[in-house]
């Protein structure tokens, strides 16, 4: 049913954007070798001790002087500043003025293993790009996606009008399944997690979480 006299807009929509990298196919296999081999060199990364299935790494990984690493980080940022820029208002000077800081590290996660929910403090977007990724599993649906966690509607009463609105209004979770060359955008305060990998291979991610900084600002926290 339509009616032309009404207007319904998303009041409270969050953004969610997936972006094709187009130096993916030249980048990932170099990058997969790469970061496997700092995983297995150095035995455990923040998880360490925690989820042996789980290897997360230190947040430097945008420091690190790899040729094709550093080219597949600009690209990713190059992909957020597109995204953020594309959902604004600012004119080119305002968003060229802004400085970019961010913070980045990978994650292998292995079959049957997982990564638990998070979130990010002092950042404003988080990104997650996919180098490599196992095949669906036939046994779970949700094997290895990325998990978003709807807490906005959490007190609301369910019934049988709100619990099957359309999307940007659906009422629920939302899961992405990571695919090689792709990188999801959203906003770092949204609780996420990798659901528990069910089929043969292991899934690379790089990440990275990002704020933007506008001239002349102050009082924000280290990193």
């Amino acid at each position: 049913m339509s009616d032309p006299s009404l207007s319904v807009v998303p009041i409270f929509a969050t953004p969610f954007a997936v972006a094709k990298l187009a130096e993916a196919d030249e980048l990932n296999a170099p990058v997969a070798t790469l970061l496997v081999a700092r995983a297995s060199t150095h035995g455990g990364g923040a998880a360490r001790g925690s989820n042996p299935l789980c290897y997360v790494s230190s947040d430097d990984l945008l420091d690190w002087p790899d040729p094709a690493l550093a080219k597949l980080s600009g690209a990713i940022l190059r992909s957020i500043r597109s995204v953020v820029g594309a959902i604004n208002d600012f004119s080119d000077a305002q968003f060229k003025s802004l400085t970019l800081q961010a913070r980045g590290w990978f994650t292998i996660v292995r079959r049957n293993g997982c990564l638990p929910a998070t979130s990010h403090a002092l950042t404003s977007w988080c990104a997650v790009y996919c180098v490599e990724a196992p095949a669906p599993s036939s046994e779970r649906a949700d094997s290895g996606v990325l998990r978003l966690y709807e807490t906005r509607l959490a007190t609301m009463f369910s019934d049988a009008t709100n619990s099957v609105t359309r999307i940007p209004y659906t009422p629920g979770h939302y899961t992405w399944r990571p695919a090689p060359g792709q990188m999801a955008l959203f906003p770092a305060s949204v609780t996420h997690e990798i659901g528990l990998i069910r089929s043969p291979g292991q899934l690379l991610l790089v990440s990275l979480r990002v704020r933007f900084v506008a001239p002349g600002q102050e009082g924000l926290s280290r990193w």
